[in-house]
């Protein structure tokens, strides 16, 4: 696939041989946008553990303290003596059979799908369609609650659930390209920190085996892992 002018300018003021700081990377990614739209800025961390393990599995939440740039869409599951809460919160669509029965037949038009404790026995058949789309609730990542309301402010606020993939690699948006070099890296730094500490005890070995940091449709920025461990 040939490379356009721009993406080639791009590319140009990326050097392929070294790692760069979080600060130099935040401000570099800025100057290699090469979208017209407000691109998302992504981290992607490979991590030294074998997700095929239980006790390897890293996974949490974190608030990033400049928010994600993108206003969320809420689901709520929930009970009718929960939908006022959920409702004065924010939440995009709130109910439960209704949307259950448009879950079974597709509909996935959310980013984050909030329940209360009460409902998981309802919509614990929709693991198949929710599972490989990360958005079935769950307690590890505060999507499964009775403060309801809480979890729609911090969803709203800049709350994002990451866990890494079967590749021990961990993907992220932590915010977009218009974003000030010094928030990028404060946002970045927020969730790098998150999963050092998530280290599993069992994992031996470099834990950050390697991270970059990318907007979309540019070229990757290496990390130093090493300064990022500090």
């Amino acid at each position: 696939m040939s490379l356009t002018k721009k993406r080639k300018v791009a590319a140009a003021k990326v050097d392929k041989t070294k790692v760069y700081s979080l600060k130099e990377a935040s401000s570099l990614v800025k100057e290699i946008n090469c979208t017209k739209f407000d691109s998302s800025v992504d981290l992607h961390i490979r991590l030294g553990v074998d997700p095929k393990k239980a006790d390897q599995q890293v996974r949490g939440t974190v608030s990033l303290p400049h928010g994600t740039g993108k206003t969320k869409k809420v689901l709520v599951l929930c009970t009718p003596d929960k939908e006022a809460a959920a409702k004065e919160a924010g939440a995009d669509y709130i109910g439960l059979d209704e949307f259950i029965t448009k879950i079974e037949g597709g509909w996935v038009d959310v980013d984050v799908i909030i329940a209360t404790p009460a409902v998981m026995p309802k919509i614990g058949k929709l693991g198949k369609v929710l599972g490989p789309r990360n958005l079935m609730p769950n307690p590890k990542t505060g999507t499964v609650t009775n403060d309801v309301a809480a979890a729609v402010n911090e969803v709203k606020g800049g709350k994002i659930a990451f866990k890494v993939d079967k590749a021990g690699i961990v993907h992220a948006s932590i915010g977009r390209v218009s974003f000030a070099p010094e928030k990028i890296a404060e946002n970045s730094a927020e969730l790098i920190n998150a999963i050092i500490k998530l280290k599993p005890s069992s994992a031996k070995g470099i834990y950050l085996k390697g991270a970059s940091m990318a907007s979309t449709m540019s070229p990757g920025i290496a990390l130093d892992t090493k300064s990022l461990m500090n």
